[in-house]
């Protein structure tokens, strides 16, 4: 753990501005009011066809390792979003998702539903306890934080981007429920019908049963690769978004 993750913990210890009863109000802030200050991102505005494809809930030992086969295949690049309790588990998958291109963010140490009003002291002992997993992999802290159920509040979009950690959700259009087992034809239509530049598309790569998710990225990505889509990590569409192309290239917004 670096200096600065120690004096964070050292904080939450003490109980600067995070004691366990400090709270927000019910967020009464949209999409829209987010999205134009930069404290959250669900989808990018960018001229360029491409998208973002996003796992939550791993690593898993064996999901996992089956969604990266299928991604190298096809030279895919992506955001995994991973369980920091998971990382400590199966740290040899989550050297994998990095040593072949991918990206780790922070999904929470323990997945807690945030449900408003939100403790700051739990969000942020939450990315905390995850960060250090991920420094512990990777050598370096993730960009990225996605709650669990895309729960937030102020409270909570307060303290990750506090912690150099941007909230980031999906496109309405593109969660494809893989987590319910809707179907491989039901998973795959969703994504390539609704497909978009700047999507940032939500899938899974921990369910419980039998997952669909690896058989239906065999018939997205060849079919979105045809209509000249390019895969790419979050961080990555970040940087090609409209406004930040327009400031600084390929630099990222953050």
């Amino acid at each position: 753990m670096n200096a600065y993750w120690r004096i964070t913990c050292l904080t939450l210890a003490l109980g600067f501005g995070l004691a366990s009863g400090a709270q927000a109000e019910p967020n009464a802030k949209n999409r829209n009011y987010y999205e134009q200050r930069g404290d959250m991102i669900w989808e990018v505005a960018t001229d360029q066809k491409v998208i973002a494809l996003t796992f939550d809930d791993g690593p898993d030992p064996a999901e996992t390792a089956q969604i990266l086969d299928v991604l190298r295949e096809y030279e895919a690049k992506c955001t995994f979003f991973a369980i920091g309790k998971r990382l400590e588990a199966y740290p040899d998958i989550a050297r994998r998702v990095v040593r072949e291109g991918h990206e780790l963010a922070n999904h929470t140490y323990n997945h807690i539903y945030f449900k408003p009003p939100i403790s700051k002291r739990q969000v942020a002992e939450e990315l905390v306890l995850t960060e250090n997993e991920i420094v512990k992999i990777t050598g370096r802290h993730s960009r990225l934080f996605r709650p669990p159920g895309g729960m937030y509040d102020e409270a909570l979009v307060e303290v990750s981007n506090a912690l150099g950690l941007k909230p980031v959700l999906w496109s309405w259009h593109q969660d494809t429920r893989d987590w319910n087992r809707p179907g491989v034809w039901s998973i795959s239509q969703r994504v390539i019908r609704n497909a978009r530049s700047g999507d940032i598309v939500l899938f899974h790569d921990h369910v419980y049963g039998q997952s669909q998710t690896r058989e239906a990225l065999t018939i997205i990505l060849p079919e979105l690769t045809r209509q000249g889509y390019r895969f790419v990590t979050v961080s990555e569409l970040i940087g090609l978004s409209d406004t930040q192309q327009a400031k600084n290239g390929h630099k990222l917004a953050f």
